[in-house]
């Protein structure tokens, strides 16, 4: 048909050869593959149940696949336990098709496109676009929100053994400088996941959930003027909602893994949130604490705000006063301009109080110029960066409201993807 038209026209339709092309190889590949997919009636008629009976054969089934190819058809053993009454197709778990109607291919393709596109409506057309598959919305959600739920599964189990110090020892090279960042963010949820809390907004209650962020990083030089050079491809996530003190247990294991006993210096950084230090207290003592520099210079901004309401010019005026104490590490003396501000307004009496005693709480963790001189970082550029894109670009869009479940099934298939371990997860699967 293709040649005849062109005989006839001249002219070549090329989009629309590539697409019949194929769809018929697509179609032939089908084909084939249920050919393989029509397994051999069993040599044995009883099976071992999971029960501790015997299970008996009682024919062949067939089941429709969505494959790559398109659509496929299984036909495999089927087996009855009369003690039990339980049915079972071993053949399923051995394929890994059991209770899906999608092969393990397309459902890898499903989960990377639920988690990486803005929607799950736009995975499903890219899907139709990259693939001819014809899926619906709402099978890439499943699929998304399964693979992710494994995943996370699977790192809960990790974390037990952590907990149990049954982790196996990570052996390698000594690692100059090893960082843990922390961070949290508010994802959009659904009214039930907000039930009983309290919110920030005028009416009182939440309307979001806080997804806490963790990251590990190395780093193993400076460049010329002496700043610090993340090693590339070192950033490893873990996240997901849940309370401090859970996911204390989870970047722990994080950094287990990553092979924090091997760094001969360690450092603990964030935003000069009280739960991220009492996770330093507990789970890695002895490591040098860093209050990022540019969330303590936007705490003067904020209350340069309030001094100067509607003056820009004299708020500017007043942060460049004071944030060089800040820059050269000079905490002491911030505190103390901070507490002798005159202020008639109670308000601004407690706002300036409060400010004074966060600088004053952190200033160990403010000595700029000690980490600079050590070739430390300083700012917590990498996990604030992983929050607006690891979980702000996915969950935090116009009009999402998500359950806590299935959020946390997409941040940790996210976390898994930016941390470059989704291949090794997929051949874990396999095993």
């Amino acid at each position: 048909m293709i040649f005849a038209e062109r005989h006839k026209t001249g002219r070549l339709d090329l989009e629309a050869v590539e697409m019949a092309l194929r769809t018929a190889l697509h179609a032939a590949g089908a084909a084939g593959l249920s050919e393989l997919l029509h397994l051999p009636s069993p040599t044995q008629p009883r099976r071992p149940c999971p029960c501790g009976g015997k299970a008996r054969f009682k024919g062949m089934r067939t089941k429709p696949l969505v494959t790559v190819l398109g659509p496929a058809e299984l036909l495999r053993p089927y087996y009855w336990c009369s003690d039990c009454h339980q049915g079972q197709f071993p053949s399923d778990a051995a394929l890994d098709v059991e209770h899906t109607d999608f092969s393990p291919g397309v459902r890898r393709m499903l989960a990377l496109v639920g988690s990486e596109c803005s929607s799950f409506e736009r995975g499903r057309e890219q899907v139709d676009l990259l693939t001819g598959l014809e899926v619906t919305a709402k099978a890439v959600e499943r699929v998304t929100e399964s693979i992710g739920a494994d995943i996370a599964r699977r790192e809960q189990e990790t974390i037990r053994q952590a907990r149990q110090l049954e982790l196996p020892l990570v052996v390698g090279q000594p690692i100059p400088v090893m960082y843990v960042q922390m961070d949290g963010t508010g994802v959009p949820v659904v009214p039930k996941e907000t039930e009983g809390r309290k919110g920030k907004g005028e009416d009182g209650k939440a309307h979001t959930r806080d997804a806490k962020l963790g990251c590990v990083f190395t780093q193993t030089t400076t460049d010329a003027e002496g700043r610090p050079v993340r090693d590339e491809e070192s950033t490893t996530y873990t996240g997901t909602i849940e309370t401090a003190a859970e996911f204390s247990g989870r970047i722990y294991t994080e950094a287990c893994q990553r092979g924090w006993s091997r760094a001969h210096k360690k450092v603990v950084m964030g935003d000069g949130a009280e739960w991220i230090w009492n996770i330093r207290q507990e789970q890695f003592p002895g490591a040098i604490e860093i209050v990022d520099l540019f969330h303590a210079r936007q705490h003067l901004w904020e209350l340069a705000a309030k001094l100067y309401p509607g003056d820009e010019a004299a708020k500017r005026r007043w942060v460049m006063a004071h944030q060089h104490l800040l820059d050269d590490g000079k905490i002491e003396q911030l505190v103390a301009k901070l507490r002798a501000l005159p202020a008639e307004d109670p308000k601004l009496t407690e706002a300036i109080q409060k400010e004074a005693n966060y600088f004053e709480n952190n200033a160990a963790r403010m000595r700029y110029p000690e980490f600079r001189r050590q070739g430390l970082f300083v700012g917590t550029g990498v996990i604030e960066a992983g929050c607006k894109t690891l979980i702000g670009g996915r969950l935090k869009r116009s009009g999402m409201f998500w359950t806590v479940r299935g959020a946390n099934a997409v941040i940790a298939l996210r976390c898994c993807r930016h941390s470059r371990e989704f291949d090794d997860y997929w051949e874990a699967r396999r095993g």
